[in-house]
C-alpha cells in the first residue's frame, strides 16, 4: 500500500511538472496565443468564481434586510471577470512578447518556477486545511506569485542574465532602433525596457532614504513585474484543478 502511494505521488508530481513545463514553453514560443488563452481562462474562471464570492460578500456591505438581487450580482461578477481577463491577457502579452530570445527564455524559466510554486502551495492548503484550490488560488495567490516572479526577474538581472537598461540605451532604442510602426514584438521589447528602467529609477530613489539592500528588496514589491503574479496564479489554479481531478478519478 505504501509503495502504491509513493508511485501515485511520483506520477502526480511528474504530471504537474509536465503541465508547468508545457505552459512555460507555450508562453515562450507562442506569446500571442498564450496571451489570448490566458485572457479566456481568466475570464471563465472569473465568471465561475466571482458570482459565488459576491453572493456571500455583498450582503456584508448592505443593511439588514437588504439582499442584492441576482441580476446585480451577475452584472458585477461579469464586469470584474472581464476586467481580470483583460488584465491577465495584457500582462501575459507584455511579459512574453519581445525580440530578445535569451531574455524571454529566462523569463519563461522564472515564470514556470512561480507556477509550480503556486500549485505546490494550493496542494498543501488543500491537503492540510481543506482549502478550495480554485477559490484560494484565484483570489489570494496572485500577490505571493507576483512577489516571487518580481524577485526572480530581479535576481536574474542581478547576475547579468538580463542586461540592465540605462537611459542612454532606452533613448537609442526609441530614436534609432524602433521603426515608426513597430511590430508587436518590437513594441513589447520597448515596453520591457521601459519597465526595467522604471524599476531602476524606483530603486535609485529608495536608496536616498534606505540602505541599498533594503532599496532592492522594496523595489521588488513596487515592480511592474508584480502584475505577472496573477497570470501565474491563473495557471496554478488550472493545473492544480486538473491534477486534483485526476487524483480523485
Amino acid at each position: 500500500m505504501i509503495v502504491v502511494r509513493i508511485l501515485v505521488n511520483a506520477l502526480v508530481l511528474f504530471l504537474e511538472l509536465g503541465l508547468v513545463f508545457a505552459v512555460a514553453w507555450l508562453a515562450w514560443h507562442y506569446p500571442v496565443p498564450f496571451a489570448a488563452a490566458t485572457g479566456c481562462i481568466a475570464l471563465l474562471l472569473g465568471l465561475a468564481l466571482e458570482r459565488s464570492r459576491l453572493t456571500h460578500e455583498l450582503p456584508y456591505y448592505m443593511e439588514a434586510g437588504h439582499r442584492p438581487r441576482t441580476v446585480f450580482i451577475a452584472a458585477v461578477a461579469g464586469g470584474e471577470a472581464a476586467v481580470k481577463g483583460l488584465l491577465a491577457g495584457v500582462a501575459a502579452l507584455l511579459t512574453f512578447s519581445g525580440t530578445d530570445a535569451g531574455r524571454l527564455g529566462y523569463v519563461a524559466i522564472v515564470f514556470g518556477i512561480c507556477v509550480f510554486l503556486g500549485t505546490s502551495v494550493l496542494r498543501r492548503l488543500s491537503l492540510s486545511l481543506g482549502a478550495v484550490q480554485s477559490r484560494w488560488g484565484f483570489f489570494r495567490l496572485a500577490p505571493l506569485l507576483g512577489i516571487a516572479f518580481s524577485a526572480g526577474i530581479a535576481g536574474v538581472a542581478q547576475f547579468g542574465f538580463i542586461p540592465r537598461t540605462m537611459l542612454s540605451d532606452l533613448t537609442r532604442r526609441v530614436l534609432w532602433d524602433t521603426p515608426e510602426r513597430p511590430s508587436l514584438e518590437q513594441a513589447s521589447e520597448l515596453l520591457f525596457q521601459f519597465k526595467q528602467y522604471f524599476d531602476a529609477v524606483v530603486q535609485s530613489l529608495l536608496r536616498i532614504v534606505v540602505p541599498p539592500d533594503a532599496a532592492q528588496a522594496v523595489g521588488v514589491f513596487l515592480s511592474v513585474n508584480m502584475l505577472t503574479g496573477f497570470v501565474a496564479a491563473v495557471y496554478a489554479v488550472l493545473i492544480a484543478e486538473i491534477v486534483r481531478h485526476l487524483e480523485r478519478r
